[in-house]
């Protein structure tokens, strides 16, 4: 794309009348060593221009905390002002682990000057005002300080250059010192921190008094007060830096020492008072703080600050970087290795729908490059229009994901980062009052995000929403959540503003119509993508021009032993064997026994060659795997990963499949048999996709899917091409030609009664968060759904106002919901109220159909909670949607049940499981009394739960109950996010108040699944069990402890990470440190505001 669509937007020059009144000074003369820059190491010889930085200020955190400070002090508020103090500390302290290096990182500034020192500003002061070199001490400091203070007036069109290595400034001309009336007195601007960096402790309080007095005093006296004030303030500056030798005696009276002073003083310049005071600083120890950093913040500062003037504005001027600082373009190349954008990347970004604030749905193939236009909206929104974000995204694995990848962005632009996914989250929201949060979210915990929004009147905070994979709309019990979700934020807030974004949209004008947004779309690959199909030894390539949908391409050239032929009937090793292992490739299976028959099978016929291939890094992965899984490891993965093969399904615990993925992405491994869910999860590009069948377990793929598929084929950067073969049977020939031609599926909700659960939840929480009260409002907001965009065509027997009618009485039988619902005919204004057990159903994210189930065990639980261990709460955590999956191994629930204490059994008893049941079952005799299954299955996912908390080992446990590894993995991840909607739905209900600090802890537990020392280091994104266990015995036992870390030296003591994973981790554990901060210091700031009231409260005589 062209060059001049990223270009940043440079200022204008000053104006004539204040350029300089001398030529510059050339580089080897007239310039300071200290403010030149060193020359690089392919430049020798010459000296290379120092970098433009641009004067920012009254911002700064100090003067900030300075001036809060002396306005609390005049209120009286004491105490709590030393305890902001102290949090405010702590906060400067974790700042410091942000070891920023020295090198310059903005670029594309305006021009390069030459500039003098602040001491060189001086002596030009002396020249063009020679008849004030001898004025007193006083006057100095006067004309010090006004003429900082006018400077300040104009710092807006300044730009202050510093060198790496040298803490002398160099000031533009134009702020050079110039003697004015006014100066002294304009002091109602707050001194920048640069400034205050010049001067000595003394000076720096003198010069802030004077400031706050002279903005305070009125009249004569007020005035006579100041210049008193600022004779004694003299003193102690006399005191420190004074050349005249009796200014130090102090037994001289106040008069004669002032006559003494002034006498001897005014033959001095002001150039010999500030070359004591800088001798002074030098000598001075003074905090350490990096320079360029606070300049980096001060540039960064001024250029949020412009480009959210210019985002407010109706023009067209994209500012710097599409409305964003140039940093973050520095970022996009540092961390993403992005130099410029696509031309539809551009053309979307600057189009005028986005400019008006309106809603936008855009659609590209896979690879397109989809994501980083959202990401640049998403920080012209946190950073320009300083509202808060939320991204909503699939799956677990992505979210994680992202916000490893955007964890860095926010530390260097000042952004938070959290993760809503499992168990994670805090509802609501603590609300910010300074930095914006980005909240990263699977599609549940997303819409449980809204609820708390909109129930604590702060939905109109968020400023953006982004929907990633916009078509799962139309997937399920998932899409109608996300129907949920998008609905009632565009019902309670007019300014929030929604994008969503697909590879996969066909009816995109029902979805326009529901989100009330502007169309883009692009068919627009970085990378070609070929596709193919084989039947026996004959490869066609798709032609949608041919009359068949397809033409002949090749035949396939490999020789083929019987044994070979026999085993491999549809030649996958030679297709695999044309790419591999210089290239990557992908080859996706209907089943996960598929998936581990056939890597098993491919690697069987490799050649032994394929085995040197990167073999110490292949024998470091098996290792690592040994790790995760204590000393085990899989079978079928011992035998394929000497190949550069793997596996890639549910079957894999969360370790083991982040530990393959990362060996896939680093080329370690060049071939994995996956699942279908991997098209949908994770990037993990490919030079060539094989479908090994178009099946996705017994049902026939779907256009959306195959699609998906293929789309991981071609890496943008790295191939030149990208291939996809569809293996394809006789019988199915017909079948993939209709797939082939057929556009995508449609998009359509799922609120719908025989679909789901969703319309019954939904309507309890329009109830509950007071959206719509009566049945009239509720059908109102229905007719606004995609439902109701779509009734025409998908409701049949019944129409919306009767469906929504019924669904009503529903939640009123169950009794989750009070009033009255009136007949078709009647016009029914009747208010509806929600029940407390409604409120703690949808604010606890519980299903409608198992929420009075969920009450009473709970309550069965009052009677007799088992505290001697965990296995009761356990029980109560458990899943409800899991048990019907479940089928027990009789001989080993028995077996497990007789392990237990007497006590524990006692559990099993109370629920309605005898022991008797059980054993007659293991012993296959027939059972005459009826016990509920659902009850018997979910005691014995119970155990299983159990075993893994005492053991903390997926792979024992998985070996106990004769589980897949992959099943006790998410087992255990949905058992820690029901005891989270769990503790949820006990706290709205005062009854089971005893169950709120128990399920707090279990949570906890369920979460991270590993011993206690592990649980800090895990809470980081993206840190499981193995890697943590690293960290720790490498000796990085907290969380500080990993903020703190330096990148490269993990790289050198941690086995198995990359650079960039140890960059992201550390931003992800500096991220969470800085939340942790925020944190504590809004609860102090509600503290001080509950304080000041208080104060004013007693101030007035109220009691």
């Amino acid at each position: 794309m062209a060059e001049p669509a990223l270009a940043v937007r440079r200022r204008s020059r000053i104006s004539s009348d204040r350029k300089r009144s001398h030529p510059p000074a050339r580089p080897g003369a007239a310039c300071s060593p200290l403010a030149r820059k060193r020359p690089s190491a392919g430049d020798e010889g010459s000296l290379a221009e120092p970098p433009v930085r641009r004067w920012w200020l009254g911002r700064g955190k100090r003067a900030g905390v300075r001036r809060w400070w002396w306005e609390a002090s005049e209120q009286g508020v004491c105490f709590s002002s030393l305890l902001l103090c102290s949090v405010n500390s702590v906060i400067v302290l974790f700042s410091q682990c942000n070891n920023d290096s020295e090198e310059d990182m903005f670029d594309d500034y305006d021009i390069f000057h030459e500039s003098d020192s602040l001491l060189a500003q001086v002596l030009d002061a002396e020249h063009q005002h020679p008849q004030e070199k001898g004025i007193d001490m006083k006057a100095a400091g006067e004309f010090v300080h006004g003429n900082l203070q006018s400077e300040m007036n104009r710092s807006k069109q300044g730009n202050l250059y510093a060198t790496e290595d040298s803490s002398v400034h160099k000031v533009d001309e134009r702020y050079g010192f110039q003697m004015n009336e006014n100066d002294a007195g304009d002091t109602n601007e707050d001194l920048n921190d640069s400034v205050f960096d010049e001067l000595l402790s003394s000076q720096l309080l003198y010069l802030e008094k004077m400031g706050e007095l002279s903005s305070h005093s009125q009249g004569s006296a007020g005035r006579e007060k100041m210049d008193e004030w600022k004779n004694s303030s003299l003193d102690k500056i006399q005191s420190l830096s004074s050349p005249c030798p009796d200014s130090g005696h102090k037994n001289r009276s106040t008069k004669s020492s002032k006559d003494s002073r002034s006498d001897s003083c005014k033959s001095v310049s002001l150039k010999d008072h500030l070359k004591n005071a800088m001798t002074g600083n030098a000598k001075a120890q003074t905090p350490k703080v990096s320079k360029t950093k606070q300049l980096k913040e001060a540039i960064l500062s001024e250029e949020i600050s412009v480009a959210r003037e210019t985002i407010e504005s109706s023009s067209f001027d994209i500012g710097p970087f599409y409305g964003l600082p140039s940093k973050v373009k520095h970022l996009l190349r540092q961390f993403r290795g992005i130099e410029t954008l696509y031309e539809w990347q551009h053309d979307c970004l600057t189009l005028k729908s986005l400019q008006q604030r309106k809603n936008l749905i855009y659609s590209l193939p896979t690879s397109g490059g989809k994501t980083l236009v959202a990401e640049i909206l998403i920080l012209q929104e946190l950073l320009c229009r300083q509202k808060d974000v939320l991204m909503i995204l699939p799956y677990v694995a992505i979210v994680q994901e992202k916000v490893w990848g955007l964890s860095s962005f926010g530390i260097e632009l000042g952004f938070l980062v959290e993760e809503y996914a499992g168990s994670k989250g805090r509802f609501p929201p603590i609300k910010r009052r300074i930095k914006k949060s980005l909240y990263i979210a699977t599609i549940e915990k997303g819409h449980a995000l809204v609820n708390s929004l909109i129930e604590t009147d702060r939905i109109s905070d968020l400023g953006l929403v982004v929907v990633d994979e916009l078509h799962m709309i139309g997937e399920g019990s998932r899409g109608a959540t996300l129907e949920m979700t998008l609905a009632k934020i565009l019902y309670a807030s007019k300014d929030t503003h929604i994008v969503g974004m697909s590879a996969t949209l066909n009816n995109v004008g029902d979805l326009q119509k529901f989100l009330q947004a502007e169309y883009y779309t692009k068919n627009f690959r970085p990378v070609e993508l070929k596709e193919y199909i084989k039947i026996r030894d004959t490869i066609y390539e798709v032609d949608s021009k041919a009359e068949n949908g397809f033409t002949f391409s090749r035949l396939l050239n490999f020789k083929y032993s019987s044994s070979l032929e026999k085993a491999d009937p549809d030649h996958i090793v030679a297709l695999v064997t044309e790419v591999i292992p210089k290239y990557s490739c992908l080859i996706f299976c209907p089943t996960k026994k598929n998936c581990e028959n056939v890597a098993t099978m491919v690697c069987k016929y490799l050649n032994k060659e394929f085995r040197a291939h990167r073999e110490k890094e292949k024998q470091d992965l098996i290792k690592n795997l040994k790790d995760i899984g204590n000393g085990s490891i899989c079978p079928v993965l011992r035998q394929t990963i000497p190949f550069g093969v793997a596996y890639h399904h549910s079957g894999l615990t969360n370790d083991e499949r982040k530990s393959i993925e990362e060996a896939y992405s680093r080329g370690i491994l060049c071939l994995l048999a996956c699942t279908a869910t991997l098209a949908a999860g994770v990037n993990l590009p490919a030079r060539r996709v094989i479908l090994r069948a178009p099946y996705v377990a017994s049902e026939f793929l779907k256009k959306n899917q195959y699609k998906q598929m293929i789309g991981r084929a071609g890496r943008a950067g790295i191939d030149s091409a990208g291939e996809s073969i569809l293996i394809v049977q006789e019988k199915d020939k017909h079948l993939v030609r209709d797939l082939i031609t057929s556009p995508l599926e449609n998009c359509y909700s799922n609120l719908l009664p025989e679909f789901t659960k969703g319309m019954q939840y939904l309507l309890l929480s329009l109830v509950g968060l007071k959206i719509a009260v009566t049945q009239e409002e509720v059908y109102s907001f229905m007719c606004h759904t995609l439902l109701g965009v779509q009734q025409q065509l998908l409701l049949k027997e019944k129409n919306l106002s009767e469906i929504v009618r019924d669904e009503l009485e529903n939640l009123i039988e169950k009794g989750l919901l009070k009033g009255k619902i009136m007949e078709k005919d009647q016009n029914s204004r009747s208010t509806l109220t929600i029940t407390l057990l409604g409120k703690a159903t949808y604010k606890g994210s519980i299903d409608v159909s198992y929420c009075n189930l969920l009450y009473n065990e709970l309550r069965k639980g009052l009677e007799g909670l088992v505290l001697e261990s965990s296995l009761h709460l356990l029980y109560l955590a458990t899943p409800y949607d899991v048990v019907s999956n479940c089928s027990p191994d009789w001989m080993i629930y028995l077996r497990q049940f007789n392990q237990l204490s007497s006590a524990e059994q006692k559990v099993a008893d109370m629920v309605g499981v005898p022991e008797s049941f059980i054993a007659k079952k293991a012993s296959g005799q027939a059972i005459r009394k009826n016990v509920d299954s659902a009850v018997v299955n979910k005691l014995y996912l119970s155990f299983v739960l159990y075993a893994l908390l005492k053991e903390t080992n997926i792979w024992s446990v998985s070996e106990k109950f004769n589980m897949s590894r992959g099943y006790v993995q998410n087992l255990l991840t949905s058992a820690a996010s029901f005891a989270s909607c769990v503790l949820h739905f006990c706290e709205e209900l005062e009854e089971f108040w005893v169950y709120k600090a128990l399920l707090t802890e279990l949570t906890k537990r369920l979460t991270y699944c590993v011993k206690t020392e592990l649980i800090p280091l895990m809470e980081v994104a993206g840190v499981l069990e193995a890697r943590a266990k690293q960290l720790y015995n490498a000796g990085y036992k907290t969380l500080a402890h990993l903020a703190n870390a330096n990148p490269e030296t993990l790289v050198k003591t941690i086995e198995h990470l990359s650079r960039r994973q140890a960059k992201q981790m550390v931003s992800s554990a500096k991220m969470l440190l800085t939340e942790k901060a925020e944190a504590l210091q809004e609860e102090v700031e509600e503290l001080l505001k509950y304080e000041k009231n208080n104060n004013e409260l007693k101030y007035f005589g109220v009691s």
